[in-house]
């Protein structure tokens, strides 16, 4: 009996011995534990939710109840027509009689946001572009036929106008003060279901997918700076609503990023401080008066970092200065780095973009730079238009330029020899509206208006905003082939 009892004691110390030692040599300095490596439960950042007290949760219901009655069904009817020309019969009875028009239909559908009780909407310059007619259904079904005030396809934003009145506007926010994390809804018509609400949270901003890229001509420089979110976006989502947990506009949803079309877990919004801009610019000008730096940029990477010797990857790293610009009158060098723009940190490209795009041709703005010899300075820059010039596009001056959704301008001397005419105006730029709906492109020649010649563009912009009547142009493509084409105004 003695000798089990010392036996069984004798085992028990034995087990004892390397457990003591064990801990004797975690406890060492210098060596840690799992427990110890991740230590996050040992800081009290998170707040305890308790799900039984509902105060602390967002209000979905009030935020959507505010919103539903803003936000609209854009639908477009797209007619494309094709003219094919009938030479014996124009040999009888001259150009453009004779040809046979040949149409084909199509539809599409989206979102807009109302922003004005005095009936308008601001949407997606992709929900409208190529459309011929467009309707707007309200949340209580009442249907308008909509004009365009404007586009602007660098930023893939439109403003439509409704002849309607006391119409519920939506409550702007503050994009800038939108936090990773928060709570945000998306408001608009996936798949023709209308007034569709869906949830989710700020996954990132200004976020750039390089979406808008194809969209534009060589004279629209994109600019994205998206708000990304997790909130279930689809088609037919686009140019509706991204508001806060208040009921305010964030944001204007304008991408999915998907393989299969649908939604599979990032959506894009096009942030309201710079949404609110544009729509201003398009009221009050028709076209978006934009600013430039006058720099060319890249994001710092470490593959820069290291390859130019920075001290940080923080800022985007100027790589070009263009001649005569803001920038290079302001003293700013190649190789420097923008830091921030006004009281903003920029840490991207999108980012940098977004804070400029806000802003207008002769606006001052401070933009602090890491100099090459690694001195922080505040450079004021004065921004220009993409002519160079400061002061902004009058109104009646731009009336004079454009018509039908396009701007024109006066062909180069060197053009009209090469075309051997000499007369006919150019279309510099081409959105949507009547011309670009008939099958018009950027770079054509119109040579003729109603069998007259095209001497000016003020001319031709006269003629063609008059309205109310029947147009033969005569128009000449960058090969020299010449064609025409009628339609009623």
């Amino acid at each position: 009996m003695n000798r089990n009892l010392k036996i069984i004691g004798l085992g028990l110390l034995g087990g004892m011995l390397p457990l003591g030692l064990t801990m004797i040599l975690n406890t060492s300095p210098g060596s840690s534990s799992s427990a110890d490596i991740f230590d996050g439960a040992n800081f009290q950042h998170a707040k305890t939710v308790n799900l039984t007290n509902t105060e602390n949760l967002p209000d979905f219901v009030s935020a959507s109840e505010n919103t539903i009655n803003s936000v609209v069904h854009v639908t477009t009817k797209v007619v494309r027509t094709t003219i094919q020309r009938d030479p014996f019969y124009e040999f009888f009875y001259g150009p453009g009689t004779g040809n046979k028009e040949y149409k084909q239909y199509g539809s599409g559908s989206g979102s807009g946001v109302i922003v004005s009780s005095e009936g308008y909407i601001v949407t997606n310059n992709h929900v409208i572009d190529g459309a011929s007619e467009i309707e707007i259904i309200l949340n209580d079904n009442s249907k308008y036929s909509a004009k365009v005030i404007g586009t602007d396809p660098s930023t893939d934003l439109a403003v439509l106008k409704i002849d309607a009145k006391n119409l519920v506007p939506i409550v702007l926010g503050n994009s800038d003060n939108l936090r990773i994390g928060e709570w945000v809804l998306a408001v608009g018509n996936p798949f023709n279901l209308t007034s569709t609400v869906t949830a989710g949270i700020v996954s990132a901003k200004a976020r750039n997918i390089n979406i808008l890229n194809n969209r534009n001509s060589k004279d629209n420089v994109p600019i994205e700076s998206f708000i990304q979110t997790d909130a279930a976006v689809n088609p037919g989502n686009s140019g509706g609503a991204l508001v806060n947990t208040k009921g305010e506009l964030v944001g204007i949803n304008t991408a999915i990023a998907s393989q299969t079309g649908s939604y599979t877990g990032y959506s894009f919004a096009i942030p309201v401080n710079l949404v609110q801009k544009v729509m201003l610019d398009l009221i009050d000008f028709g076209l978006v008066q934009r600013g430039f730096l006058g720099v060319q940029i890249a994001d710092i990477t470490q593959e820069l970092k290291e390859e130019k010797n920075l001290s940080s990857i923080k800022g985007v790293y100027v790589a070009k200065v263009i001649d005569d610009g803001g920038a290079e009158k302001a003293g700013m060098k190649e190789g420097e780095i923008i830091l921030k723009i006004g009281s903003k940190e920029i840490t991207s490209v999108a980012a940098l973009q977004e804070e400029i795009g806000k802003r207008r041709p002769g606006d001052k703005v401070p933009v602090t730079v890491m100099t090459t010899k690694g001195n922080e300075t505040v450079r004021e820059i004065v921004l220009r238009n993409s002519e160079g010039k400061t002061n902004l596009l009058d109104k009646a001056v731009i009336s004079k330029n454009t018509a039908l959704g396009a701007t024109f301008e006066e062909m180069t001397s060197k053009e009209k020899k090469d075309l051997n005419t000499t007369y006919g105006v150019k279309i510099k730029s081409l959105n949507p509206g009547k011309l670009k709906s008939i099958g018009f492109e950027e770079g054509m020649i119109i040579t003729k208006i109603n069998q007259q010649a095209v001497t000016s563009v003020e001319q031709l912009t006269a003629e063609l905003n008059k309205g109310g009547k029947g147009i033969l142009l005569e128009y000449m493509t960058s090969t020299g082939k010449k064609d025409y084409v009628g339609f009623g105004l």
